[in-house]
C-alpha cells in the first residue's frame, strides 16, 4: 500500500493543501522579516529618544523578542491544536500575524505618542513571535497528515521552502517601494507601505484557509474521541514523551537552526561586516544564492523518502562543522582578497596585561574604554579587523603590532577631556596609516570580487541549509503521535530555531568582539551542530517508515 501510494502523482486535493499551508506560512515570514528588514528606520520612528546606536540596538533587541516567544506560542497553539483542530488553530495565528503586521504600519511614531509607541510596536512584535510559534507546527502537522506513506518528505518539503521565501517576497517589496518613492520619502512614511499591505496577503490566506478541510488524523481520531484533554501535561510530564522532545531539540533541531541561520544570515553579516562588501552587493549575492539553493528544500524533502530523514539532517551538520571554517576563508579570498593578502603578509596583534583587557561587547558604542588593552581593542575593532592576542606582562601598556611595526596604547584614564580626544585622534590615525601601508582595505574593491566564487560558496552554505531542513518537518511529525503532535513537535522546532539559531549572529559576533579573531564567531554554530550530529547519530532513530495514522 505505502508502494502504490509512494508512486502515485499527487491529487488536485494534496496540491491545495500544500499550496494554502505554504502560501500562508510565507506570508507569515514575510510579515516577521519585514521589521528586521527595516530595523534602521523603525529605530528612528520609534525610539528616537535615544542616541542612534542604543535606538538600533532597541529595535533589534525588539526584533529578537519575536524570536524569544516563539517557544511560548509553540505551547500555547500547539495545545489549541491538539485539542480542537489544525485547521482553526493556524488560522487564528495567521489573523494574529497580519493584524499585528498591519497595526505597525499604521501605528503612530514616538514623536507622536511619545513613549505608548516602542511599548505598543514590542507587544505587537511579541504577538508576532507567539503567532509564528504556532503557525509552523500547525503547518508541518497539516501538510503531514494529509501525505500519503512514503511522500511526507516531498510534500512537506514545500513548508520548508516558505521561510526563505518569505524573506525575499519581503525584500522585494520593500526595494520596490524604496524606488518608487524614493529614499527621502520612503524613510518618512514610505517605509509603512509594506506592513499596510500585508492585510491584502492576510485577506488571501484566510480566504484559502476557511475552504480547507481538517487534517484527516486529526479528524478520525476525533471521531474515535481519542483527542488529548491535557495535550501539555502528556507532552512534556509523561518522560516517554518528554525524553523524545529533548532528543528532537538536542538531536535534530538545535543543529539545524544554527547551520540554517548561518549559511542564510550570518554569511550576510560576515561578508558585510568583517569583509567590507557593500550591504546592496551583498544582498544581491545572497538572494542569487538563495535563488540556486531553494529548490534542493525539495530535493532532499523527496530523497529523506527514499533513504531516511536522519542521514541527510546529520550529513548536513557534519557537512558545516567540517567545512565552515575552510568556507568562510575561502568567502575572505574571493570577496576580498586585498584583505586576504593583508592577513596573510602582515599578522595584526594586540599585546596587553589580560587584567587590563574587558568585555568588548559594545553593541550601543555607549560604554567608555579607558585602559590601553581597552583602547587598542576599539580601535581595531572599529576598524574591523582581524587580530591576535598576546599575553604581556602585568603592568605593561598595549601595544598593536601591524607587520612589524608596533604602535603602543595610552590609558585615558585620568586625563583631561582635550588631551584624551588629542591622543584619541593621534592613535587611530597611526593605526590608519600602518594598516594602510600594510595592505587593509577599508573596503572590498568590486573589481577584485571573484563574484562566481562567491556565489558558489554562499549556494554551497545554502545547500547545507536545505539538508538540514528540507526533511525536519516530516521526521519531527513522524516522532510523536497524533493526539499530541502538534504541541510536541512545535516546542523543540522553536527553541531550536528562536533561540539557538536566532540568537547565533548576537552571539557570534559578541565571541568576535572578544577574541579579534573574525572567524571565531564560526565556533558558535559548529559546536552546537557538532553536539546534534553525536547525539542525533546516538540516539535518534530514522522516522521515514513510521506509520502516522496508526499513531493515535
Amino acid at each position: 500500500m505505502a508502494t502504490v501510494a509512494a508512486s502515485r502523482p499527487m491529487t488536485s486535493a494534496e496540491k491545495k493543501v500544500i499550496f494554502a499551508s505554504s502560501l500562508g506560512t510565507v506570508f507569515e515570514w514575510y510579515d516577521f522579516y519585514l521589521y528586521g528588514s527595516l530595523a534602521g528606520i523603525i529605530a528612528k520612528q520609534f525610539f528616537s529618544a535615544l542616541d542612534p546606536g542604543s535606538a538600533f540596538i532597541f529595535a533589534l533587541l525588539a526584533f529578537a523578542a519575536g524570536f524569544i516567544v516563539r517557544p511560548f506560542g509553540a505551547i500555547f497553539f500547539g495545545r489549541l491544536g491538539d485539542m480542537i483542530g489544525r485547521k482553526y488553530t493556524f488560522l487564528v495565528t495567521i489573523l494574529i500575524m497580519g493584524l499585528s503586521t498591519f497595526i505597525v504600519g499604521v501605528l503612530p511614531s514616538y514623536s507622536s505618542i511619545g513613549v505608548a509607541a516602542p511599548v505598543i510596536l514590542i507587544a505587537l512584535r511579541m504577538l508576532q513571535g507567539l503567532a509564528l510559534g504556532g503557525e509552523y507546527g500547525g503547518a508541518a502537522t497539516y501538510v503531514a497528515e494529509h501525505s500519503p506513506q512514503g511522500k511526507r518528505g516531498a510534500y512537506t518539503s514545500w513548508i520548508q521552502t516558505t521561510a526563505t521565501l518569505g524573506l525575499m517576497l519581503s525584500l522585494m517589496v520593500i526595494l520596490g517601494t524604496q524606488t518608487l518613492l524614493g529614499p527621502v520619502v520612503f524613510a518618512d512614511w514610505g517605509w509603512r507601505v509594506p506592513f499596510i499591505v500585508s492585510i491584502a496577503l492576510l485577506a488571501v490566506s484566510v480566504w484559502i484557509r476557511l475552504s480547507m478541510n481538517e487534517s484527516p488524523a486529526f479528524a478520525k481520531m476525533k471521531a474515535e474521541g481519542k483527542t488529548s484533554k491535557a495535550p501539555l501535561s502528556e507532552s512534556f510530564g509523561q518522560w516517554k514523551n518528554l525524553k523524545v522532545v529533548i532528543l528532537a531539540l538536542f538531536g535534530l533541531t538545535a543543529g539545524q537552526a544554527v547551520v540554517w541561520y548561518g549559511g542564510q544570515f550570518y554569511a550576510l553579516f560576515f561578508m558585510t561586516q568583517a569583509l567590507k562588501v557593500d550591504l546592496a552587493t551583498a544582498n544581491i549575492y545572497v538572494a542569487i544564492s538563495l535563488l540556486i539553493g531553494t529548490p534542493f528544500f525539495i530535493v532532499f524533502g523527496a530523497w529523506s523518502d527514499k533513504i531516511g530523514r536522519k542521514p541527510i539532517i546529520m550529513a548536513g551538520c557534519l557537512l558545516a562543522v567540517l567545512t565552515y571554517f575552510p568556507a568562510f576563508s575561502a568567502l575572505t579570498q574571493a570577496a576580498n582578497p586585498a584583505l586576504a593578502e593583508a592577513q596573510a603578509k602582515n599578522r595584526v596583534t594586540v599585546t596587553a596585561d589580560p587584567k587590563e583587557c574587558s568585555f568588548q561587547f559594545n553593541p550601543t558604542g555607549t560604554a567608555k574604554f579607558t585602559s590601553s588593552c581597552d583602547i587598542a581593542k576599539q580601535v581595531l575593532a572599529g576598524a574591523s579587523v582581524s587580530y591576535e592576542n598576546v599575553t604581556a606582562a602585568a603592568g605593561t601598556v598595549a601595544s598593536i603590532k601591524i607587520g612589524a611595526a608596533e604602535i603602543p596604547s595610552y590609558s585615558s584614564k585620568g586625563l583631561p577631556a582635550d588631551e584624551a580626544k588629542k591622543k584619541d585622534a593621534e592613535f587611530k590615525k597611526a593605526v590608519a596609516d600602518d594598516l594602510k601601508t600594510a595592505g587593509y582595505p577599508t573596503k572590498a574593491d568590486p573589481a577584485r570580487v571573484n563574484t562566481v566564487v562567491v556565489i558558489a560558496i554562499l549556494t554551497y552554505l545554502v545547500v547545507l541549509v536545505t539538508m538540514v531542513y528540507g526533511p525536519i518537518a516530516a521526521m519531527l511529525v513522524e516522532l510523536f503521535p497524533t493526539r499530541i503532535r502538534y504541541t510536541s513537535m512545535s516546542l523543540p522546532y522553536h527553541i531550536g530555531n528562536g533561540w539557538f539559531g536566532g540568537l547565533l549572529p548576537t552571539t557570534a559576533f559578541a565571541i568576535v568582539a572578544q577574541t579579534g579573531n573574525m572567524y571565531n564567531g564560526l565556533w558558535y554554530p559548529v559546536i552546537i551542530a557538532g553536539m546534534t550530529f553525536v547525539i542525533g547519530m546516538l540516539f535518534v532513530k530514522e522516522t521515514k517508515d513510521v506509520d502516522i495514522y496508526a499513531r493515535d
